[in-house]
């Protein structure tokens, strides 16, 4: 027999709802997205538009390295390989020869970097960059060892800082370093005497002509390595005994001048 609490309860309880209003609420969701407009990005057909401080892939400036070993020492993956060789030059003015060296191999293993950015940091020389590249992905992780010509490629797409924001305040330039006042000693007769204010400042120094501005940087220009120089370069060190993987890289390095020296002159 049901006693007047449990009627109370059974009045308070809310109505069940209908069986399937949750799946027709489902539908009802998905058809208002389906009649809507997509504004998904259509990749890789549409490329997306990315930051000048995109942190994509680091790019290797060859020209800008003195093998100094610094980015090495200091991953902290050691994913960033490195060789190189002396050379020595006979001065021109004649005296000691000096030794320089050259740089054979300059490689880094995306497979172990963590993108930390710290050899960006440390490269005393900006022979580092981040490069907003994305689309290097491979089918092998054996692939991702990327060497210096692939890392120099991708210094083209290497974009300018951003411009400055409204309000914000421009760099101060280096002034140029003041002039030191040089000072003559007196004779001992004419120390008693005190000096005329005239006598004790300084003149004003010269103010330094200004020159031509610089020229600016002639834009790089991608290009494909020359076969022939590659060809011709690759056989000359492997007759010398060199190593075929620095051997490989030198006619590499060497191919990549001559095209970009064929384009200049083309341009030119």
């Amino acid at each position: 027999m049901a006693t007047e609490t449990d009627r109370i309860d059974e009045n308070e309880r809310p109505p069940r709802a209908l069986p399937g209003i949750g799946l027709l609420k489902g539908l009802l969701v998905t058809l208002k997205h389906l009649m809507s407009r997509s504004i998904t990005q259509q990749y890789p057909h549409e490329k997306p538009v990315l930051p000048p401080r995109t942190r994509g892939v680091i790019a290797l400036k060859q020209e800008n390295c003195t093998v100094c070993w610094k980015c090495s020492r200091e991953c902290p993956d050691w994913c960033i390989y490195i060789e190189s060789h002396k050379e020595s030059h006979e001065p021109a003015s004649g005296g000691r020869a000096r030794s320089a060296k050259v740089l054979d191999r300059f490689a880094i293993d995306f497979a172990l970097c963590m993108y930390c950015g710290i050899c960006v940091e440390v490269c005393p020389f900006d022979a580092l960059f981040w490069s907003p590249e994305f689309e290097y992905s491979t089918y092998e992780i054996s692939e991702l060892t990327h060497e210096k010509e692939k890392l120099d490629e991708w210094t083209y797409k290497v974009l300018p800082p951003p411009e400055l924001e409204e309000g914000a305040m421009p760099p101060q330039e280096a002034e140029p370093p003041e002039v030191a006042a040089v000072t003559i000693a007196q004779p001992a007769a004419a120390s008693v005497a005190s000096p005329s204010p005239a006598a004790a400042s300084p003149a004003p120094a010269p103010a330094a002509e200004a020159g031509p501005p610089a020229a600016a940087p002639a834009p790089r220009v991608e290009v494909e390595p020359d076969a022939a120089t590659y060809e011709r370069v690759l056989k000359e060190q492997i007759d010398k005994g060199v190593n075929p993987r620095v051997a490989e890289g030198r006619a590499k390095a060497a191919a990549v001048r001559a095209a970009r020296e064929k384009a200049q002159e083309g341009g030119g």
